[in-house]
């Protein structure tokens, strides 16, 4: 038999009934929303009653806590018949210090209706404490008034709701519990007002009329945890205000744990570590699954030491020289193997005895090399399966005079067909390279300013570009140049 609930004078037994569906009721808190307007109402979009979870809050694993080993679905439960308007039903839980502050993302209650002949409303505060109820201090308090928070309605009949309320994650203010040295936090539910109210402590709420939050049917596993605050009168002798289950009398103690669950985000919390196995085949302990991650390696789990884990040998591409294959294994088969080990390659990704042409730097072009040698000849390898014919081998470029004494940085082939003089690979147009024994106005080059170079001007008259007449290499053969002949006219000294 469910053990008797708050056993005031007058009061009721629990009820103990069968709930072949129980429903949900989600409410999404908008904590910053939480205010009264200007004309007395609350912002409308501070609560929102949904089917749907709010998003993910963040990298800390949210941990939930309850006395209860209910599964929350249909099946038995307790009615705590005998619980009036302004009475509480409570649980408080323990943590470790780290774990603070937190912060309260879900709160949830099943109430209950035993043959309820009509539908009920029943009128709720939700209240969240530092530590225990007792002795701790209110973090938060919210109520139902049908406007903001909707009340608690319920069908006729024999039926279970489970009323969720939910701090939405993307709200500027949140509901944070600070440690106040016990290192835990209770939360509660409050009867503001039933739907057919009794009085106190002398006669009991009409459980036909009313709905009331329930305890599980399989005992009382935490005595210490499970909470109620008792209304004061002169009959209520079971107690008054906060009382834990295992301060009441056993008369007015129920049997079974309160129906309640809180779910909360840990502030402190450090993410869990373990082994991970490198890419290099070798362990490191105390890593985090990202962090083994981010160094292409592969996490053994949370709390797995390296003592315990066996890392496999890392593999890579084997170059077997003598068959000319290719092989994806771990270093030391390869050694065995006399294979060339690529630690990061694959076989997928290399060519292992690559061949093809080399351009050299003085633009000739050899077959049929590996890029080893070529990179030893200076040249350029040109890709595995090339040939000379189709590597089209850039060709050095070079200082080449032209018979204007004009120097220009040019490829050879180019400076033989202007009939010029190219100095060799390399070579750099420096100032008078190419005028050995300058004489200003000798354009044909036989030692002396003559009429000849007179007439080159005249012939070349307007040449722009590379012209044998451009005497002071402005790139244009005109009257310039016509005065530099004739102010160099007669013969060179030598």
């Amino acid at each position: 038999m469910p053990g008797i609930a708050f056993a005031q004078e007058g009061t009721r037994a629990p009820i103990q009934v069968e709930l072949e569906d129980i429903a949900v009721q989600r409410i999404i808190l908008r904590p910053s929303l939480m205010k009264k307007t200007a004309q007395g109402g609350f912002d409308p979009a501070a609560v929102q009653v949904t089917t749907h979870f709010p998003a993910s809050r963040g990298d800390c694993p949210e941990e939930t806590f309850t006395h209860s080993d209910s599964d929350w679905g249909p099946g038995e439960y307790v009615l705590q018949a005998g619980i009036v308007g302004g009475e509480t039903a409570a649980a408080s839980y323990t943590l470790t210090a780290d774990k603070f502050p937190l912060r309260l993302d879900l709160f949830e209650v099943l109430f209950a209706t035993s043959n309820a002949i009509g539908q009920t409303t029943t009128e709720w505060s939700v209240r969240i404490y530092e530590g225990t109820p007792d002795t701790g201090g209110l973090v938060a308090e919210f109520s139902s008034d049908d406007v903001l928070l909707p009340h608690l309605v319920m069908p006729p009949g024999t039926t279970g709701t489970i009323l969720q309320f939910l701090v939405d994650p993307q709200d500027p203010e949140q509901i944070n519990i600070d440690d106040d040295g016990t290192h835990g936090f209770t939360i509660g539910v409050r009867i503001d007002q039933h739907n057919e109210p009794g009085t106190p402590c002398i006669e009991s709420p009409n459980p036909t009329n009313n709905a009331f939050p329930c305890t599980d049917v399989s005992g009382l596993d935490v005595p210490s945890g499970n909470w109620i605050d008792l209304v004061t009168g002169t009959f209520c002798f079971c107690g008054s205000d906060w009382s834990s289950f295992q301060s009441l009398p056993t008369l007015c103690r129920p049997s079974g744990d309160w129906v309640i669950r809180a779910s909360v985000t840990p502030q402190g919390c450090t993410p869990p570590t373990g082994a991970c196995c490198r890419s290099n085949g070798t362990c490191t302990d105390e890593f985090t699954a990202d962090d083994c991650d981010v160094i292409g390696g592969t996490y053994q789990g949370d709390l797995v030491q390296c003592a315990d884990v066996d890392c496999p040998a890392p593999t890579g591409a084997c170059c077997v020289e003598v068959t000319g294959d290719c092989i994806d294994v771990d270093a030391e088969l390869c050694a065995l193997g006399g294979g060339i080990f690529n630690a990061t390659e694959s076989c997928s990704s290399i060519i292992c005895f690559p061949e093809g042409a080399c351009c050299l730097p003085d633009g000739s072009c050899l077959d049929a090399v590996d890029p080893d040698v070529c990179s030893a000849a200076e040249g350029v390898f040109q890709g595995d399966g090339t040939n000379c014919l189709a590597a089209d081998c850039p060709q050095p470029l070079g200082a080449c005079c032209l018979g204007s004494g004009t120097c220009v940085d040019i490829i050879e082939s180019t400076c033989v067909s202007f009939g010029a003089t190219w100095l060799g690979m390399d070579s750099v147009c420096e100032p008078q390279v190419c005028d050995q024994d300058p004489c200003e106005g000798d354009l044909n080059g036989d030692g002396a300013v003559t009429v000849d170079d007179l007439l080159m001007v005249i012939g070349q008259w307007g040449c722009s570009g590379i012209c044998d007449a451009d005497a002071n290499q402005d790139g244009t053969v005109n009257v310039e140049d016509l005065l530099v002949v004739i102010g160099g006219w007669g013969g060179c000294g030598g």
